[in-house]
């Protein structure tokens, strides 16, 4: 069982930066991606971006390209999403999905999933 807890959502101006973090539990895992997914009111849950397990590959949605970056620390068992120039439709409860081998940009393919942290972004 895998368990995954997300922070450092918050409420923003437009034009600011947030770091969310996703810890997953404590065991040691290895090959396993990470994905960050978002969920706006009345939207379905949209990929965010993704990593590979050496955070050598990443993914990212056209949506956030040149904005977010996904980073990991395998040795604290930790993905990260900074987000810059944050935009009022980057509003969004975001989570973080874990699944073994290559990453994936569709969220079926995430057996495990974080509670979501709630990312709010005024204009």
């Amino acid at each position: 069982q895998v368990q995954l807890v997300e922070s450092g959502g918050g409420l923003v101006q437009a034009g600011d930066s947030l770091k969310l973090s996703c810890a997953a539990s404590a065991r040691t895992f290895s090959h396993y991606a990470m994905g960050w997914f978002r969920q706006a009111p009345g939207k379905e849950r949209e990929f965010v971006a993704a990593i590979t397990w050496s955070g050598d590959y990443t993914s990212y949605a056209d949506s956030v390209k040149g904005r977010f970056t996904i980073s990991r620390d395998n040795a604290k068992n930790t993905v990260y999403l900074q987000m810059n120039s944050l935009k009022p439709e980057d509003t969004a409860v975001y989570y973080c999905a874990f699944r073994w081998g290559v990453r994936s940009a569709s969220s079926g393919d995430y057996p495990y999933w974080g509670q979501g942290t709630q990312v709010t972004v005024s204009s």
